[in-house]
């Protein structure tokens, strides 16, 4: 019984998992780089939900809705002033740009509000109990929130027009420049929507424990994994990954302290690296 209440949890630790890694694979599709400076924008979200909700009085839905808008403008603008002229470079030099990145804005984000724990203002409520399986009412809420924003995604990805573009330059920057597709435009508004997946990740998690400045930092390796096991670039993949990672960290803990349970994405990391470098649904695909 033990094993499935794991394997609960990690199905929906997974399932918001993959919200902040559809954002890192979306990005490395369009932009050609691992912009770790995700694990900041992680943090941003969880704490601009944090003031949204604890200092102005919204309910959670609001207060995602600015998790991700503004995780999302400070993904847009670090990216246009601080990393995009790093990407002429190549993406070794980018990458670790967006690593420095990252601390310096995780450090903003300790000097505004300190280095202590933080938790959302949420009702009290009982866990549901079914067939000795506990399951809290925000777990539940978190894994239909997330449920619904990638349906959302998925659906602005293949119906619209804005949508398939950004799949056009993914999938051939070239060719989608020849039929007239503003790459930069698509990159702007890619770095938007990552960051702010990121964001609303970022709070997502922070809802079902506490955050803290280094609640992304704490949280990338899994996420990373996630994106490689899955398929850099593909975000079905990055479902598919965030769901194995989420269960495999679970699992672990039948054998592993909670502290080492971060190993499970290093192994699952170098698994697909060695077996299967494309990772479970390959590249770019949508």
């Amino acid at each position: 019984m033990e094993a499935l209440q794991l394997i609960v949890n990690g199905l929906m630790a997974g399932t918001i998992l993959a919200i902040p890694a559809i954002g890192l694979t979306t990005l490395f599709a369009v932009l050609r780089f691992t912009n770790f400076a995700l694990a900041s924008h992680m943090t941003i979200g969880a704490f601009a939900g944090f003031v949204a909700n604890t200092s102005l009085g919204l309910p959670v839905i609001p207060s995602l809705l600015a998790a991700f808008v503004i995780a999302g403008l400070v993904g847009w603008l670090s990216d246009e002033f601080m990393l995009k002229p790093l990407r002429a470079t190549g993406f070794i030099t980018t990458a670790i740009g967006s690593i420095a990145l990252t601390i310096a804005l995780e450090n903003i984000v300790r000097f505004i509000f300190g280095n202590a724990m933080r938790g959302y203002n949420l009702p009290l409520r009982r866990d549901w109990v079914i067939h000795d399986i506990r399951v809290s009412p925000q777990q539940a809420e978190n894994l239909v929130i997330a449920v619904v924003v990638m349906a959302l995604l998925f659906a602005f990805l293949t119906l619209t027009r804005t949508g398939k573009a950004m799949r056009a330059v993914a999938d051939n920057p070239m060719l989608a420049a020849i039929k007239g597709i503003n790459a930069d435009m698509v990159a702007r508004l890619v770095s938007f929507v990552g960051m702010g997946l990121a964001g609303l990740g970022g709070m997502l998690i922070g809802l079902d424990t506490t955050i803290d400045p280094l609640v992304g930092f704490k949280t990338i390796l899994s996420v990373f994994a996630a994106a490689v096991v899955g398929g850099l670039g593909s975000i079905p993949g990055a479902v598919v990954g965030a769901l194995v990672i989420g269960v495999g960290e679970e699992l672990s803990l039948l054998v592993l302290t909670p502290a080492y349970r971060t190993a499970v994405g290093f192994i699952a990391i170098l698994l697909v690296l060695t077996f299967r470098p494309r990772g479970i649904l390959g590249q770019r695909a949508y």
